[in-house]
């Protein structure tokens, strides 16, 4: 494991009251001998006017689809380089992600509403409540291969609801059938679940604790439920993405990368207070796309990520 020593720091409390110690030195790192950083690739930092910056999904052209929640919109970054706003207003989206026929899946969080986005920008609401009881609030999306949509619902209170209150007591992961009407709880044993990433072959999820620093792995069963909950790493996560290798992503203090085996084999320093989000966009899926509180930040990479 690499470690990067920086001289100057300061002590700054992080979102959800996590005190930390935040260096503040620039990217510096070293990553000739890297195995997933490109050969002399740099940190490039394209935007840094947004208020917080989450949610990165890649459609199949490779552009990325990014939300700034305060600014309740949704932006894209597309692969020539410009970026422009997609939807505002856009139900106070956080968590992005495409499902298999192009639609952009938002975790609304305005109305606490699973949206289903079409190309024309036409609203579908997916899901607003399990059992007549509102939903804490989706946050983090990731589709299996059958089309099926897990997602995971903490509770962290908006200044935008008119409730206080949570009508579901426990912060689950929920799993909504291909056939868009069965809804089920997968998992509801986690203290606050947020990120969310599967495999490309539908085998594995993997569930980001973030309230109890801890990121599990599941074996995904035929009917879309989870079995054989595996710690995977001493760490929890915003959100979270994974690549053609199976190493996997993790957000907060940067962005940490772990292998399949749980070991870290990366860490990737950004400037700011809190990396969020992350995830592999542009035309080869071979840049990895970093939303990073106010800003939104790339970086080359070896290996391809998955959709």
């Amino acid at each position: 494991m690499k470690t990067t020593i920086c001289k100057n720091g300061r002590w700054s409390v992080l979102a959800f009251g996590l005190l930390a110690f935040l260096p503040l030195c620039t990217f510096a790192q070293e990553m000739t001998k890297s195995k997933i950083v490109a050969k002399g690739a740099e940190l490039q930092l394209l935007a840094a006017d947004y208020k917080f910056t989450e949610g990165p999904a890649v459609d199949e052209m490779g552009n990325v689809y990014f939300t700034d929640q305060p600014n309740d919109r949704i932006l894209k970054w597309s692969t020539d380089g410009n970026i422009s706003t997609y939807m505002q207003p856009a139900g106070r989206a956080n968590g992005l992600y495409f499902d298999h026929q192009g639609n952009l899946l938002a975790a609304a969080d305005e109305k606490n509403e699973l949206w289903r986005i079409a190309p024309d920008k036409s609203v579908t609401v997916l899901i607003d409540d399990f059992e007549g009881k509102r939903l804490n609030g989706p946050n983090d999306i990731w589709v299996d291969p059958k089309g099926g949509i897990y997602f995971t619902d903490p509770f962290y209170k908006r200044d935008y609801w008119s409730h206080s209150e949570k009508e579901i007591e426990q912060e689950r992961v929920y799993y909504l059938a291909p056939d868009g009407r069965t809804l089920k709880i997968v998992a509801d044993d986690l203290v606050q679940p947020n990120g969310i990433i599967g495999t490309k072959n539908g085998k594995n999820l993997y569930v980001a604790d973030i309230r109890d620093r801890k990121t599990y792995r599941y074996d995904i069963q035929p009917d879309g439920s989870l079995a054989n909950k595996t710690l995977f790493a001493e760490m929890g996560s915003d959100g979270m993405t994974i690549d053609k290798k199976g190493n996997v992503y993790l957000t907060g203090r940067g962005v940490t990368v772990f292998n399949k085996k749980g070991e870290q084999i990366e860490h990737i320093k950004t400037d700011d207070g809190w990396t969020a989000n992350v995830t592999f966009g542009g035309k080869k899926q071979k840049t990895l796309f970093i939303t990073a509180t106010k800003s939104l930040y790339s970086l080359d990479m070896k290996i391809k990520g998955v959709r």
